[in-house]
């Protein structure tokens, strides 16, 4: 028997606490609790009616290692749960709130020591040493060391490298003591003839058996009484371990295993945990070093930085470089800590760089470490090295893509040279099950290399001298699968953004390898021409430009005119709606619509159109820009497609609306909004979402003709479906051509202010370059407007003059108006007026006539407030009046009554002033609580009064 003769017990109700032998006895029999339970139990139990602190607890039964107290609730409810400790009166622990738990027990006297049965506790053999500190992985050892209670046999599944060894080692000391010591260690690493895993166990065990078949041997010492054997490394030698082990597991009841394993046993029995990576840094703008070092990636990169070079502290500066780092590395553990390595050589910033090159692949780690755990190349060596040849040629060949892929595209890549379809998803199958090939997470299945496995594989294919050929077959799948993206115009945009917008970064690969010396250009051409929807419906217009000038310099003068056609729209759209007046935009599509009406094309015939008519907009050729929207209608009249018809409608609605001629664009877009029941798909020619950018013009000539609610009814409608329809560049429009200004002239800033800031953060998040210089000087705007001049004014003509060029488009007039008040309310009329006569100048010439009454009424504010031009101001207003009148803007028409208004009345005509805005805000049938409505009615009382 055990001999426990030095071993203290503490008794209570049926309970018996050996502290020094960690064992737990119920009516004699043995009671397993988890290891951290019992350390609680022990602290409380020895220490019986006092109260002891939970920071004190926590300090005691962890250590170093940093918890919440909620860990311990955790485990203090397993304990009670163990000693039958639930009910309403606790009998042995009790929680005194507000300061700790107190061991409240009746203790029974102490057996005497020589009465007690003894237990022979053996010193663990074969174990190594555990990690000095283990970074990320308590939680995991928990969960193991608790699953061993539960489960006999135990698998530790995950890729080389991640820690199944470390986490292994580190649940062995953990659950030492429960096992009474008898816990052995099995390294298979070094094992080559996989005929002599019994006898590599029994080696192990310290046992010499001299019989053929060492098997009854093993199972007469490992039936003595509990243990746990941990077998290390066991992948290549599963055949003939996997049926040994469940062997021993069914005929030694007190043995429990614990198996670590680049792919499972699949024997019966066995408990598979799947190790993962640990978790890193999100891929997000202005982490600082609090949140990088909150991932358990990072802390192990910190901690083996300290732990090489001394000590160490992450700066603000370095800890996005960490961030990436760990990302790039997978959150792989050895990766980590060998690139933790570099840094005292390289520093963080040099590291990082580093990681492109295949060297990383031969960092060195510990000279301790086993040889396939001293590099990352030794580590996938090793795996690499036990694969069949399918699988093999398998793994090489997907390294071509970069990122996840499907499996249809696997099949598509990967397979030929007498490997088939069939073949190769087989071989991803069982890649998968060896930890090589990982499943991606999203909804639809989908695999992915880690970076670090995909780059070896890759060398793998390059040193074989395979690489052109299956890049090639890489970039001719996608050229063929984004054929179809365009013509799929049914699929709602989140559902075709899942299908197509996930092979973006298979894309770029492809398209890198074809533009290279030895890509193949003509291929490079067809898939940028295939893959222009992508960009356009991801807002990648940055992007789109880019590849297109790229395309069309491979392809040179001689090439197919419909290619060109098809590039030169993409380049042209590109840089109309990322730079918005580009100049060369014009002359692109000009030679676009030239290509298509020499092939008669009718599709790029009204995408040209339709490109030239948004350029005249943003160049400020408003009339000119009519001409291209009567064109592009009398060009869809006769289109099959519903849509064509639609778009020409709401190309000339907005024409007529910055024209000034509200009524009629009424008109033409509340036959577009008619028409929206019956658009099952999404127009091929035009980028943004045709339901939601008809709303939001439809609420902005809702507003100016003085339907203050329905317009703030449907900018918050539009807002909802902007967000959730998931298309970038639709809801910058969402928000800056509607949801932004009607809150701002409504005078509701905080909503304006909420608005404002929520599109500069997606024109940042998304590069959306001209919206984000438009959202910057709005949000100035409504500073200033909040009564903060002195901080609003300056930081408008700030965020002006940077807008360069962008200035003279159409949605930067209103603040070009707010710019000139605010000289005003600065009392710097000169700088006002000058400002307001460059901008009506500019309206003039341009024919850009929708704002001009409030042009004109602030014009007529500033000379009200000069001495010398005060006498002019009211024949401003009552100009500005008649114009809004003509154009049917009544909001325009009443703002302008009300500066008329207050005007006569300061003049002693108090009666006229009033009969002038009683005139113009009675015909308002809603919007009473805008500004301006509660403004009128004010000045309406004074002036009664």
């Amino acid at each position: 028997m055990p001999d426990r003769s030095e071993d203290s017990s503490i008794s209570f109700g049926p309970f018996r606490l050996f502290p020094k032998s960690r064992l737990l006895e119920k009516e004699g029999a043995p009671l397993h609790v988890g290891g951290r339970a019992l350390d609680i139990l022990i602290f409380l139990a020895e220490r019986p009616g006092e109260v002891v602190d939970k920071r004190e607890l926590v300090k005691r039964i962890w250590a170093d290692v940093n918890v919440d107290e909620g860990s311990l609730r955790f485990h203090v409810a397993a304990l009670r749960k163990a000693l039958g400790d639930t009910g309403k009166s606790a009998r042995y622990i009790v929680n005194v709130p507000g300061r700790g738990y107190c061991f409240v027990a009746s203790l029974a006297p102490p057996a005497s020591p020589a009465a007690q049965p003894t237990i022979d506790i053996l010193p663990p053999r074969a174990l190594p040493a555990p990690l000095s500190k283990m970074v990320g992985r308590e939680e995991v050892v928990e969960k193991i060391s608790n699953g061993l209670s539960l489960h006999r046999f135990m698998t530790l599944v995950g890729p080389g490298g991640i820690g199944k060894t470390a986490v292994a080692i580190a649940v062995g000391h953990r659950r030492s003591q429960d096992f009474r010591g008898r816990v052995f260690f099995v390294d298979f690493g070094p094992l080559r003839d996989a005929s002599h895993v019994a006898t590599t166990i029994a080696s192990a065990l310290g046992l010499t058996i001299s019989a053929e078949n060492p098997t009854p041997a093993l199972l007469t010492f490992l039936k003595v009484g509990p243990a746990l054997l941990i077998l290390d490394s066991c992948e290549h030698v599963l055949d003939n371990l996997a049926p040994l082990v469940e062997h021993i597991v069914r005929e030694a009841p007190q043995l429990r295993v614990l198996a670590t394993t680049r792919e499972s046993f699949r024997s019966e029995g066995e408990r598979i945990f799947r190790l993962f990576p640990l978790d890193c840094p999100p891929e997000r703008e202005g982490l600082d070093v609090a949140e990088v070092l909150a991932y358990p990636a990072a802390q192990l990169f910190v901690e083996r930085i300290a732990q090489s070079s001394g000590p160490f502290q992450l700066s603000a500066d370095e800890a996005p470089l960490v961030a990436s780092i760990c990302r790039r590395l997978d959150g792989i553990a050895l990766a980590i800590e060998l690139a933790a390595g570099r840094v005292n050589a390289y520093g963080i910033a040099g590291t990082a760089s580093l990681l492109d090159s295949r060297f990383s692949l031969q960092w060195r780690g510990r000279r301790t470490a086993v040889p396939r755990h001293q590099t990352l190349a030794a580590a996938l060596d090793w795996s690499y090295d036990l694969l069949p040849a399918a699988e093999s040629a398998t793994l090489r060949r997907l390294s071509v893509f970069a990122g996840p892929f499907a499996p249809e595209a696997a099949a598509a890549v990967a397979s030929g040279d007498g490997l088939s379809a069939s073949e190769t998803l087989e071989a991803i199958d069982s890649l998968v099950t060896k930890s090589l090939i990982s499943p991606s997470g999203s909804r639809t299945l989908r695999y992915r290399l880690l970076d670090t496995t995909r780059a070896y594989a890759h060398g793998k294919l390059s040193a074989l001298g395979e690489t052109r050929q299956f890049a090639r077959r890489h970039a001719e799948h996608f050229r063929d699968f984004f054929a179809h993206a365009e013509a799929d115009t049914s699929t709602p945009l989140p559902e075709w953004l899942g299908i197509y917008g996930a092979e973006l970064d298979n894309v770029r690969a492809a398209l890198d390898w074809a533009f290279a010396p030895d890509g193949d250009a003509e291929l490079g051409i067809a898939l940028t021409a295939a893959a222009v929807t992508l960009w356009v419906r991801l807002s990648l217009f940055a992007e789109c430009r880019e590849r297109s000038r790229t395309a069309l310099a491979a392809l040179g003068d001689t090439g197919d005119d419909r290619i060109r056609m098809q590039l030169l729209s993409a380049l042209g759209w590109s840089l109309m709606y990322g730079e918005g007046r580009a100049r060369e935009a014009r002359p692109i599509l000009e030679t676009t619509l030239e290509l298509a009406d020499r092939l008669d094309d009718k599709d790029f015939r009204l995408r040209a159109l339709w490109g030239l008519c948004i350029d005249q907009f943003n160049n400020g050729q408003f009339g000119k820009a009519r001409t291209f929207a009567d064109r592009f209608a009398n060009a869809a009249a006769n289109s099959p497609d519903r849509t064509d018809v639609m778009l020409g409608d709401r190309l000339t609605a907005v024409a007529l609306h910055y024209l000034g001629d509200q009524n009629d664009a009424r008109l033409r877009i509340d036959r577009v909004h008619a028409s929206l029941h019956v658009l099952a798909e999404k127009p091929k020619i035009f980028p943004l979402d045709l339901r939601i950018s008809t709303q939001y013009f439809r609420a902005r000539i809702l507003w100016l003709q003085g339907f203050a609610d329905q317009a703030q009814a449907l900018a918050a409608r539009n807002i909802e479906e902007g967000r959730a329809n998931g298309h970038a560049l639709t809801f910058c429009s969402v928000l800056g051509q509607a949801a932004c200004p009607i809150a701002f002239w409504a005078g509701d800033f905080d909503a304006a202010e909420r608005h404002g800031t929520e599109l500069l953060e997606h024109t940042e998040r998304h590069a959306i370059r001209v919206w984000g210089l438009w959202a910057r000087a709005f949000n100035a705007a409504v500073t200033a407007r909040r009564g903060d001049v002195a901080s609003g004014l300056p930081l408008l003509r700030e965020e002006l003059n940077r807008a360069g060029d962008a200035r003279f488009l159409p949605r930067f007039l209103p603040l070009l108006g707010e710019l000139a008040a605010c000289f005003g309310e600065a009392d710097q009329l000169d700088r006002g007026l000058d400002v307001i006569e460059d901008v009506l100048t500019r309206c003039h010439d341009r024919q850009e006539l929708w704002y001009l009454p409030e042009l004109t009424r602030i014009k007529g504010e500033l000379m009200h407030r000069s001495a010398k031009h005060s006498s002019n101001a009211e024949a401003l207003f009552r100009e500005a009046m008649g114009i809004a009148a003509q154009q049917g803007a009544r909001f325009w028409e009443l703002r302008c009554a009300t500066s008329l208004a207050r005007l006569m009345g300061e003049a002693g005509q108090s009666a006229d002033a009033l009969a002038v805005l009683e005139n113009v805000s009675g015909s308002f049938t809603e919007g009473a609580e805008i500004a301006d409505m509660r403004t009128a009615r004010e000045l309406m009382a004074q002036l009664r009064n």
